[in-house]
């Protein structure tokens, strides 16, 4: 008889965070799914609280992703308050703590006495244990969170680090299923900070994440076994699209969405599809940067686009393919969170693990 895999998928974003968890005895339509607030948004919702009562604020807790969070804790210092926080939470606001000191802030271990303390961290574990429980729901063994992390070298902003870490993720491997692990590379701080909070968790991109989401689409899955297919994540935060054959990536790039127009992405994307997108015409669009394989310009064109992601509707007028795996586009990530460590679990034990992709066996 076969062992019920039970896995839950947390894809951290910055508006939200969507969460699956994954059984192996049920079909996906039935799988328990929570679209919550992103954790920057509750921690920013906490600090600004304490800010409208006028106490001082210590952070604990962990590095995690910035944003919300990052804004309400500059404003607490804007109302004049006091601010300290202990030093892997202050990584937060900056990974040179010089820099989070410059802003007035007092780096201590233990908060002092009279501030209200905000815990940070990308994953709140007893939270999501509760809430789960409070329906019957026991937390499953397997852990899987997807982060986008910049990655930090003092030697290097990290525009310029991002566009590293998108070289690399094309070096290790050109199967999108294939992009999870359970150790991060050293640079990928937030990743490992994560990692603290959850031990023995896989971990993955959000950008790869989203686009193996998407090929579980019936339609996305078919365009892109045939002919190929442009797969482009539209998050809150960044745009991810990827040129691909079934699941060989061949060729990507990545920018800021709040620097993204209809008529910029029209423009990258069919650039990427023809075979001619350059790593320069992406920075001289304000983006992250284009990594491509050796046999990209061959291999094109990929005549299939699909959008996913929360600012989809930026696409929409270029009437593309908007994919909804399982009837839901909110969980893409998670459902290519799960795929992925359902292959990374097949590589460890060397036994055929399910898939939510079409045609595979489930």
């Amino acid at each position: 008889m076969n062992r019920t895999i039970r896995i839950l998928a947390i894809d951290v974003g910055a508006g939200t965070q969507d969460i699956v968890l994954y059984d192996s005895a049920c079909n996906p339509e039935n799988f328990v799914k929570l679209v919550l607030p992103a954790p920057t948004q509750v921690v920013a919702a906490r600090i600004r609280a304490v800010t409208t009562r006028g106490t001082p604020l210590h952070l604990a807790g962990f590095l995690m992703g910035g944003g919300a969070s990052s804004d309400a804790i500059r404003e607490h210092l804007r109302a004049g308050l006091p601010v300290t926080a202990h030093p892997e939470a202050a990584c937060t606001l900056h990974n040179d703590l010089e820099r989070v000191r410059a802003l007035g802030i007092v780096l201590t271990e233990l908060p002092p006495l009279g501030a209200e303390v905000v815990r940070l961290g990308d994953v709140d574990v007893p939270a999501l244990a509760t809430a789960l429980r409070a329906f019957e729901i026991e937390l499953p063994p397997i852990w899987a969170i997807a982060v986008q992390d910049h990655g930090y070298d003092e030697r290097t902003d990290a525009h310029e680090y991002r566009y590293r870490f998108l070289q690399d993720l094309l070096a290790q491997t050109n199967d999108v299923r294939a992009l999870a692990y359970r150790t991060p590379p050293p640079y990928l701080l937030r990743m490992r900070s994560v990692q603290q909070q959850v031990p023995g968790c896989v971990l993955m991109d959000t950008g790869p994440a989203a686009v193996l989401g998407a090929l579980c689409d019936p339609t996305v899955w078919t365009a892109a076994q045939t002919h190929g297919a442009v797969v482009v994540n539209i998050g809150n935060m960044h745009t991810f699209a990827v040129a691909l054959r079934g699941t060989r990536i061949y060729g990507l790039f990545e920018h800021h969405t709040g620097g993204v127009t209809p008529a910029v992405l029209a423009e990258l994307v069919h650039a990427l599809q023809e075979g001619t997108l350059q790593h320069e015409q992406v920075i001289a669009l304000g983006g992250h940067g284009a990594v491509f394989t050796k046999g990209y310009r061959n291999a094109a064109p990929f005549p299939f686009v699909v959008i996913t992601g929360p600012n989809r509707s930026l696409a929409r007028p270029l009437g593309w393919y908007e994919a909804a795996p399982f009837g839901d586009m909110m969980v893409t990530g998670s459902y290519g969170l799960i795929e992925a460590t359902l292959r990374l679990l097949e590589r460890e034990s060397g036994t055929v693990q399910p898939s939510l992709l079409p045609g595979a066996p489930a």
